[in-house]
């Protein structure tokens, strides 16, 4: 989240970031919001459900959907500053 963060700020215009915390407590997902990323880059929110719907096993992992819901890419754990902004680019290009 921290490096999604960073570079949030650079798609802000093209791409909306939401992190949906899951398999928890709402309340214990609100004590984290300010410490992994900023609440006025990443829309946040809580819904086991979606984790369901798009198959997520735990925590972290990163799901990148178009406006229309195509999956782009997905990926487990950190990837790297180089590879979100190239998976973010490919967002973009998709719509």
């Amino acid at each position: 989240m921290p490096v999604i963060d960073a570079v949030a700020s650079d798609y802000q215009d093209q791409i909306t970031f939401v992190a949906v915390a899951g398999r928890s407590t709402p309340e214990a997902s609100a004590e984290r919001v300010g410490t992994w990323f900023s609440p006025d880059r990443i829309l946040w929110g809580y819904s086991d459900d979606i984790w369901a719907l798009y198959g997520v096993p735990g925590q972290p992992v990163s799901v990148l959907i178009t406006s229309d819901g195509f999956e782009v890419d997905r990926w487990f754990g950190e990837a790297g500053e180089a590879n979100i902004r190239t998976a973010l680019d490919q967002l973009v290009a998709y719509g």
